[in-house]
């Protein structure tokens, strides 16, 4: 991500397109996240994480998670998809389930989720 200056009055939100996260790696991803969010970003993925991406970011998650200095993230995803409706046949076969959706991710303590259906997410956003 380039280096963007934050005004101490804001707060900075990374919109991270498909093109840029298609050669990447899981854990670069992951990283690229959280490296975000650890700065007390939001980040906003045009294309979203595969489910087994989504598990390893929360698993990595919970490793750095410290009281003074890390809360966590808050995620949210639309449209859900049919990734949870897709069996292992499916998979294993190279029908991969669609992974293009909008994900919000953001410090636990900085976003909070008002709302969210199949077209929406509603979120405030506060400063530290």
């Amino acid at each position: 991500m380039a280096e963007v200056k934050q005004a101490d009055d804001g707060v900075q939100i990374d919109l991270i397109s498909g093109e840029r996260m298609e050669g990447m790696a899981s854990m670069e991803k992951i990283r690229m996240i959280l490296d975000g969010v650890h700065e007390g970003n939001i980040v906003i993925l045009e294309e979203g994480l595969s489910p087994d991406e989504e598990s390893k970011l929360i698993e990595v998650t919970m490793t750095e998670i410290s009281p003074d200095e890390f809360n966590g993230i808050e995620i949210e995803t639309y449209p859900k998809g049919d990734t949870a409706d897709s069996g292992l046949f499916d998979r294993l076969m190279g029908k991969d389930p669609e992974t293009k959706k909008l994900t919000v991710i953001g410090p636990a303590n900085q976003i909070e989720t008002l709302h969210k259906d199949e077209t929406l997410i509603s979120a405030l956003v506060s400063r530290k």
